[in-house]
C-alpha cells in the first residue's frame, strides 16, 4: 500500500499543519511516511505546500512529481498544480475560493467542498485545513479518522489542545462530504 498527496494553498490555511497531522496519522498506525513542507517565506499568504507519501513498505522519495491525489485549497494552487495530477487520480478542491470552470480534466476525479463555509458554520474559518485532511483520509482510507484524532496531540502545540474537539469536528465534517 502507498498513497501519496499533494496539499497546496496560501500561507495561513495551515497546509504544513495538514501535512504534519497526516504524517503523525500515518506513525500512529505504524505505517512509513515521508512529509516534505515548503513554503514561500517572503510574507504570509505566500505559496504554502507540502506532500506527504504513506507507505507499509520504505518511502523512497518525499518528492512527488504527479500526485496520485491533490488537495487545493486556492485558485493559484489549481492553476499551478492541478495538471500534475496523475491520471486516474483525485483532486480535492476548496470550493469556496477555487473557480473550476476553466479546470478540464476528465482523467481524474474532481472533488468540490466549501471549506471555508464548513468551516465558519463550525465557528472558526482558521479549520478549512482540517475538513482537508477528513475528505482526504475518508476518500483514501490512507489513515483513519481516529488515527488525525489521536495524532492532532502530537501535530498541535500544548497551548493549542483545547481546540482539538473543534478540530475533530472540523475532520469529521470533511470526511462527511465524501464518498470512497
Amino acid at each position: 500500500m502507498r498513497h501519496d498527496v499533494f496539499i497546496a494553498g496560501f500561507g495561513g490555511q495551515g497546509v504544513l499543519l495538514a501535512g504534519n497531522l497526516l504524517s503523525y496519522a500515518a506513525i500512529i498506525e505504524g505505517k512509513n511516511v515521508s512529509f516534505f513542507p515548503a513554503y514561500g517565506v517572503e510574507k504570509r499568504g505566500g505559496a504554502a505546500m507540502c506532500t506527504v507519501v504513506i507507505a507499509d513498505g520504505e518511502v523512497g522519495s518525499p518528492v512527488v512529481g504527479n500526485p496520485s491525489v491533490a488537495v487545493i485549497l486556492n485558485q493559484i494552487s489549481l492553476d499551478k498544480y492541478g495538471a500534475k495530477v496523475k491520471p486516474g487520480g483525485v483532486c480535492i478542491i476548496n470550493s469556496s475560493l477555487v473557480e473550476v470552470s476553466t479546470f478540464r480534466r476528465d482523467d481524474c476525479e474532481t472533488i468540490l467542498i466549501p471549506m471555508n463555509e464548513i468551516a465558519m458554520e463550525l465557528g472558526d474559518a482558521r479549520m478549512v485545513n482540517m475538513v482537508a485532511v477528513g475528505a482526504y483520509a475518508a476518500k483514501t482510507g490512507a489513515v483513519a479518522l481516529t488515527s488525525l484524532t489521536a495524532a492532532l496531540k502530537e501535530a498541535l502545540p500544548e497551548r493549542n489542545h483545547k481546540y482539538i474537539p473543534a478540530n475533530v469536528k472540523a475532520i469529521e465534517a470533511g470526511a462527511g462530504r465524501v464518498t470512497r
